[in-house]
């Protein structure tokens, strides 16, 4: 009886221990888990007010089409006279 005494509380020892050593493990981490959500939601409000303080995409008018243009007025170089 003594020896099954004996066993029972090692064993409890032992699951005591692992808990502890479990739990300390995820407390360290903690700190970085808070930092990086952190982070995320500065970054969040940083994307809302980016978004939010845009200015309304201006209303330009459409392209004209090549063929209403006179020759030449399409070239990027103006043309050197001789």
């Amino acid at each position: 009886m003594d020896g099954a005494a004996i066993l029972f509380i090692l064993a409890l020892a032992g699951v005591a221990a692992i808990f502890l050593f479990a739990l300390k493990g995820l407390l360290d981490q903690l700190p970085d888990v808070i930092k990086s959500a952190g982070n995320v939601r500065d970054e969040w409000d940083r994307f809302r007010k980016k978004r939010d303080n845009a200015p309304p995409p201006a209303e330009s008018p459409p392209p004209a089409d090549k063929a209403q243009l006179p020759p030449g007025a399409d070239d990027e170089e103006p043309s050197a006279a001789v």
